[in-house]
């Protein structure tokens, strides 16, 4: 069963993602690390004392759809309840309205065990914390007065709705609509599909973020608002009143996080004789709902990335446990009575140092995405202005390598486990079911590698990931000047990669400025991933310079994994002409 790894999350958020000197030059207040240390303790211990032991029971029976109501597996409404009354839900939110407003990276870094434990678990609260966000950033006084203070607490959930079943990455084609009511309020109506906990029973009401068009609304994107809609209406004393006109039609069967309801919602049909048309308010300004919800999607970004990472730390915990268990053949190195626990041989070995270094990259790469939101909301001028575009580089970065490492680990676990693995009893196979969402929910990992290359890439003029590889290169520096032989070819490595990475990023600038899009797109998620690599072997190295206990980790990963960084170089400058040839032969029309 999980454990929470709390050493070393505490490790890479202290020495690795900045967190340390953070707290050094007080730029979180009075925070210190005694309160760090507890926090991350007592999320470790609820994850795996009270959240684990109810991920089994939760993948057998999963969610049930009675009529329009659902029911989550036994246990977990209680398991809610009692993650609610520990605070956990206000972790980061304003104190204004009850928050704690403690720094992003430890609400993610809670985040992972919440989804180490049980990702169908860690999912819902995600997106409360997301319509927090946007509410807080966007919403009118009076809005946020009635909701807020309920949604911080989690006394009550939120929703994000946009998807359509002809609209999923695509909102230009979104068609609910929304109607003015003459009283300030809109009547909203349409289907959207794919919403997570859209229904179920852990709170009294459900508050639906909607994306919608007005009448008027111009074409496109450019006309979609945003709209609150609560599942009962509520009064303005805070005391929920009527049921409104919204309601689930459905449950999908996916192939994992079966505990988390995923629900066709319907607004407007006159659910149970009510009046039809959902009543919603405005959230910021008409037709500009699109960057409202931004707001909660870049947070939902990096908490799914968060989920990849949290599926990798379990499904390695569950294989190295396994290997050291289970016992077949001799290993030259083993020195015991007959077979040798599997963990003794060669390939074995490299497996799963494989997956604990990509695991430990990812966390990483998630938490420095993290930090780097935290400094741009407490600097000023032209270093917040750093911060954040360091916070939009990295975001891809989070969701998409994070993801997809999620994926490849729980793979490999599988892969561990031989033909138990895909035995359902041993639980591996189970990961890997509820891992393969992660790179397809909250915009696909191609569309986050299009985000890169076409927005990314240019902040600061093009330089900013320019001085990132700089400051990646300067820990390579580091790695060679301290002399530690346990580094072996550590900084040969690294500076190859830099050198690769740097000839890469340049090459798609130059693509995208001589307007050559088609060219650029094509080595987008292979240069995500080149990056990926680069940076999270860089970030291994600046863990080992502080801890030289982890010389041989790093060391394994420059000198097996980050010579793939050279290929996917070659992809990125080489295999553009070849895809559109060979593409053209894919289309039937």
């Amino acid at each position: 069963m999980y454990r929470a790894p709390i050493d070393e999350i505490a490790f890479t958020l202290k020495h690795v993602a900045g967190l340390k000197t953070a707290l050094e030059t007080s730029a979180f207040g009075d925070l210190g690390e005694d309160l760090v240390d507890a926090i991350l303790a007592e999320a470790g211990r609820f994850a795996t004392d009270e959240v684990a032991p109810l991920y089994k029971i939760g993948d057998k029976q999963g969610a049930v759809l009675n009529g329009a109501a659902v029911a989550t597996p036994p246990g977990w409404k209680e398991l809610y309840r009692r993650w609610v009354d520990g605070g956990w839900n206000a972790l980061s939110g304003p104190e204004e309205f009850g928050g704690q407003a403690l720094p992003t990276m430890l609400s993610v870094a809670a985040l992972e065990m919440w989804n180490s434990a049980a990702m169908a678990f860690g999912i819902g609260p995600t997106l409360t914390m997301g319509a927090v966000e946007a509410l807080d950033k966007h919403a009118s006084d009076a809005l946020k007065a009635k909701y807020l203070a309920k949604l911080v607490s989690g006394e009550w959930m939120g929703t994000m709705n946009l998807t359509e079943p002809q609209a999923g990455s695509d909102l230009n084609a979104l068609r609910a609509r929304a109607e003015p009511a003459g009283d300030g309020s809109y009547r909203i109506f349409g289907q959207k599909i794919f919403i997570t906990y859209g229904e179920h029973d852990f709170t009294d009401n459900i508050i639906h973020l909607v994306l919608a068009r007005l009448p008027d609304a111009p074409a496109g994107t450019r006309g979609i608002s945003l709209f609150l809609v609560p599942k009962f209406l509520v009064g303005d004393d805070g005391s929920i009143g009527a049921r409104n006109d919204v309601f689930c039609s459905g449950l999908e069967h996916k192939l994992g996080i079966h505990a988390s309801p995923t629900c066709t919602m319907i607004y407007g049909d006159g659910f149970e004789g009510t009046n039809p048309g959902a009543i919603g308010w405005l959230i910021g300004e008409e037709n500009k709902g699109l960057a409202c919800m931004f707001t909660m999607m870049n947070n939902a970004r990096l908490a799914v990335g968060m989920q990849g990472v949290a599926v990798a730390e379990t499904a390695t915990q569950k294989a190295l446990a396994y290997a050291n268990d289970r016992r077949q053949g001799k290993a030259a190195g083993y020195e015991g009575t007959g077979m040798a626990p599997i963990i003794h041989h060669p390939d074995v070995q490299r497996t799963i140092l494989t997956m604990k270094t990509l695991t430990q990259t990812a966390r990483a790469i998630s938490y420095s995405c993290a930090h780097a939101i935290d400094r741009a909301r407490v600097s000023t001028g032209d270093n917040a202005a750093h911060w954040r575009d360091r916070a939009n580089l990295l975001t891809p970065l989070a969701k998409a390598f994070s993801t997809d490492v999620g994926v490849d680990v729980a793979s490999l676990g599988v892969q561990v486990h031989g033909g138990m693995g895909f035995i359902e009893e041993t639980g591996a196979a189970a990961l890997y079911r509820d891992a393969r969402i992660a790179p397809i929910y909250e915009g696909t990992n191609g569309i986050q590698a299009i985000d890169l290359v076409t927005r990314k890439l240019p902040l600061g003029g093009g330089e900013h990931v320019h001085g990132y590889i700089a400051e990646l290169a300067e820990i390579a520096r580091a790695v060679r000047a301290s002399n530690v032989d346990g580094f072996g070819r550590t900084a040969d490595c690294l500076d190859e990669a830099l050198d690769d990475l740097t000839q890469s990023t340049r090459f798609l600038q130059g693509l995208a400025k001589d307007g050559r899009l088609d060219e650029a797109l094509a080595g987008a998620t292979p240069y995500l991933r080149q990056i990926s690599l680069a940076a999270g072997s860089a970030y291994l190295a600046r863990g080992a310079l502080v801890d030289q206990e982890r010389t041989a980790l790093c060391r394994f990963f420059a000198e097996n994994l980050l010579g793939e960084a050279r290929a996917l170089k070659a992809r990125v400058i080489g295999g553009g002409e070849s895809l559109a040839a060979a593409g053209k032969a894919l289309i039937f029309a």
